[in-house]
This record gives structure tokens, sequence and C-alpha cells, in this order.
């Protein structure tokens, strides 16, 4: 593995114990799978490899006590992609980013399941 400044983090990220699809909200499209998560970021497990320092407007929903938040509930998040990385498995590449903006209900709703996970 390459060094990248995940040596950096300042909060403990939490490792999803579930499929957590990440949407760009702008595209609509998937942009990958919910590696890890912290109050200040996450590792994405994608496809295809973000652009270089790029902010991205992101909706995902996350498992609380065993079930899934409801459709009408997603997070949403700014993110900056800060590094990436081909993954061990072929076709699979990792990417960490820095939450960028979060509203404050978002934000409360992330630190409940981070202390909950």
């Amino acid at each position: 593995m390459s060094a990248h400044p995940s040596n950096q983090r300042r909060a403990e990220r939490k490792r999803a114990t579930f499929t957590a699809l990440v949407t760009d909200v702008i595209t609509g499209l998937p942009m990958g799978q919910l590696g890890n998560l912290s109050s200040t970021g996450m590792l994405l497990i994608s496809s295809k490899a973000p652009r270089s320092e790029a902010i991205y407007q992101v909706s995902m929903a996350l498992a609380e006590s065993g079930r899934l938040l409801t459709q009408s509930q997603p997070i949403e998040l700014g993110i900056q992609e800060q590094w990436n990385e081909p993954a061990a498995t072929p076709g699979q590449i990792w990417a960490g980013y820095r939450i960028v903006a979060i509203s404050d209900a978002d934000a409360a709703r992330l630190e409940s399941w981070l202390t909950q996970a």
C-alpha cells in the first residue's frame, strides 16, 4: 500500500458491517460502497477512481439498530477526495474522502450512528 493521509486521521473510523451504497446526488449514479466512516471522513470502495481532490455531494443510508434508515431519511454529505489506490481485488479502487459539508441534523444522526456502531 502506498503512503497516504490515513495516518493523519483525527477521528476514529467505524467499519461498515453492512452494504451501504453511496450515491452522487448530482448525477444520481452510485459512487461506491462504504468501507468505513467517521465524523470527518470515509473510505469508499468503487470500480472507478475519483478525480483528484474533487468535491462530491453524496447521499447514503446507514444501518441503525439492525435496520436501514428509511429512504426518505438519507444522510447527505459534501466530501472531497484525499487519496485513491487500487484495492487488493482487481477492478476495485479504495478512495479516502474528507467530509467538507454536512447539515447539523445529518451530523447529529451520523454521530448517533457512530456511537451505536
